[in-house]
């Protein structure tokens, strides 16, 4: 027979319980939270309709983006500049998108007031339309990004943002 006593003992025993589990499960949440997001991800960006870039003529677009480590969300803001410069008809692709990082120190690279060339302002070092570095001063080319021109009504152009490690001879991307 279950007495008084005993019957309390299993209720707050059965209630201390409930409540450890209560406050348990949002805790195990919040600490293996980042454990089950992917690390070093790399994001596709909408930048603009393909209609609205002309032919060999270079155009830049920030990459804006909310940054997250660990638990906190920070607000939208510019991580990034890429190039994009549309290829004639019948090309086998139809834009091509350039990191605005440049490859030798990481300043930002610009187009020439023609907009038939890429330098950069910091050390001097020039790079062709085609990203090609024209003057050795930059490691390597301009480093290019996959794009993607999505086939809804407006052909957005789409790009896979990424960064590269400066002062390296090869394409390293940065985690």
């Amino acid at each position: 027979m279950l007495t008084r006593r005993d019957f309390y003992r299993a209720g707050s025993v059965a209630l201390g319980s409930l409540m450890g589990l209560v406050l348990a499960v949002p805790g195990a949440a919040y600490l293996l939270d980042p454990l089950r997001r992917k690390a070093g991800g790399v994001t596709s960006y909408p930048l603009a309709r393909l209609s609205d870039l002309p032919v060999g003529v270079p155009r830049a677009f920030a990459i804006v983006d909310e940054r997250k480590d660990a638990w906190v969300t920070y607000p939208k803001r510019p991580i990034g500049t890429v190039w994009l410069v549309r290829r004639p008809e019948g090309s086998e692709t139809p834009v091509v998108a350039y990191q605005a990082e440049c490859p030798h120190l990481g300043c930002v690279i610009g187009a020439d007031h023609g907009g038939t060339s890429f330098r950069c302002p910091c050390h001097g070092a020039t790079f062709a339309i085609d990203g090609s570095s024209t003057n050795g001063v930059s490691p390597r080319s301009m480093d290019y990004l996959e794009v993607e021109v999505l086939s809804d009504a407006n052909s957005t152009v789409s790009v896979r943002y990424q960064r590269f490690r400066p002062q390296a001879t090869k394409r390293l991307p940065l985690a």
